[in-house]
């Protein structure tokens, strides 16, 4: 199953040559967001708590969330393998768990920037424990079938839409702005690093125990990711008055309307498509090209997650040294490359685990850039609506790239999946190079820091 993309943080650190950010976002972004903030809803108090209590229990929320996920989200794909081999029925599995982003991030904006964030996060977590639950119950009783994954895969997906959402605006809060890269590459280290390196064939030998074990420890982890969470500190909101809708819309405009962050939200659309596909077909393309069973194919995402953790201890460096531009320009165009490497290497399961490697360490470099920009960009009041914009747009990608793929496999080929990829990741590198230079990124600084021009269009 495709997993979102959650994107982190880069280069702006407030040390940073001319292509460093100084100061929060949104504390400054033209005076026509200024005025208007009181209408659309902002973070009362100190907007930026930075204590070193919150930021040590987001990190436990993300360890014990990111179990509870990953167990929930590596296991679908298996039970569904063991129900049917058909490539079109597996990727229904992997459509339902994508669909929630397509469907309520935009939503989930609305109520991110409306309630006090830590609220949602519990949210998030009671409903991860409550699909566990069903999935556990299912398992150990013999009772699972394909709609009941179908089912699951959309509640937990819909979950992980409040819980991004809600731990992507906590940062600014427990955090300063100059440590965001850092801050961020831990989450994304937590995230798809330590815990997937240890869940995915923690997961297999959980699968041949019992079809409802990985649930039963997944329902475990999500109930202490729901009691850290509401330990969090974190700053009120002030309630807007205005319709859900329009609230909605200011948020999705403000995207738009940013020229940076509209073609980095076209770029990822592309990728989160082709991604999708890819991981989609994933544990076919494992046992059926690579001939390997449920260990091997947890082994190959373990793989994925020992890219996120090499790449993590140098990513800081590598994007404070090319900037965010070249980072983002180098790492589209490598993306094209591991794509191609997948479709037409020999069958190989080291050489495959080597190239998924390279690919996930790829991702981590373009995320440490994509997700700074929105939380250094964004005014705080409007950061979840803007954060679940992206994603709805981008992200909303991956049920249809997950149904393409099974389609594409089962017309063409499973190499032929990525083949696919390789043309679409291809399309966003050029996106990147022309949109996405050193002078875009200063504009945006200047933009914040009240030297340039604010973003073009009405803030609604």
């Amino acid at each position: 199953m495709a997993r979102k993309l959650t994107d982190a943080a880069g280069k702006f650190t407030d040390a940073a040559g001319k292509h460093g950010c100084r100061g929060a976002a949104g504390a400054k972004f033209g005076g026509a967001y200024a005025k208007d903030q009181a209408v659309w809803g902002s973070v009362t108090g100190d907007d930026h708590i930075h204590t070193k209590s919150g930021w040590r229990r987001l990190q436990a929320v993300a360890i014990s969330g990111s179990t509870a996920e990953g167990l929930m989200l590596a296991v679908l794909p298996l039970l569904a393998v063991s129900i049917t081999t058909d490539p079109r029925e597996v990727s229904w599995v992997n459509v339902a768990g994508q669909s929630p982003w397509l469907l309520f991030s935009l939503f989930a904006g609305v109520l991110i920037d409306r309630v006090r964030r830590t609220t949602v996060l519990a949210w998030a977590y009671a409903i991860q424990v409550v699909a566990a639950a069903g999935l556990a119950v299912a398992g150990t009783a013999g009772l699972l079938s394909l709609p009941l994954l179908v089912v699951v895969a959309f509640v937990v997906t819909s979950a992980q839409v409040l819980g991004d959402g809600a731990s992507g605006t906590l940062v600014p809060e427990v955090v300063p702005p100059e440590r965001f890269a850092a801050a961020n590459t831990r989450l994304q280290l937590i995230d798809r690093g330590v815990v997937q390196f240890i869940v995915p064939p923690f997961t297999g030998w959980l699968v041949a125990v019992s079809a409802g074990a990985p649930a039963w420890v997944a329902g475990v982890a999500a109930i202490v990711a729901l009691v850290l969470a509401r330990r969090i500190s974190s700053a009120a909101v002030t309630p807007s008055d205005q319709h859900p809708l329009r609230d909605l819309g200011q948020g999705l405009r403000f995207l738009v309307h940013t020229p940076l962050l509209r073609w980095i939200t076209v770029t990822v659309a592309l990728g989160s498509f082709a991604s999708s596909a890819e991981t989609a077909m994933l544990v076919l393309y494992t046992t059926q090209v690579l001939h390997l069973g449920s260990v091997g194919y947890g082994a190959l995402l373990a793989c994925e997650a020992a890219g996120w953790i090499l790449c993590s201890f140098v990513v800081s460096r590598i994007v404070t040294r090319l900037g965010y531009s070249w980072s983002m320009r180098i790492a589209q165009t490598l993306g094209v490359l591991t794509a191609l490497l997948i479709a037409v290497v020999p069958p190989w399961p080291v050489l495959v685990g080597a190239v998924l490697l390279a690919t996930t360490a790829i991702v981590l470099v373009w995320n440490v850039c994509s997700q700074s920009s929105r939380q250094r960009f964004t005014p705080a009041g409007l950061l979840g609506r803007v954060l679940t914009s992206h994603r709805a747009l981008a992200w909303g990608m991956n049920p249809i790239g997950a149904l393409a793929g099974g389609l594409i496999a089962a017309h063409w080929s499973l190499r032929g999946v990525y083949v696919v990829a390789a043309v679409l990741h291809a399309v966003g590198a050029v996106v990147v190079w022309l949109a996405l230079s050193p002078s875009a990124f200063h504009d945006a600084e200047l933009a914040v820091t009240g030297a340039g021009p604010a973003a073009t269009g009405p803030p609604g």
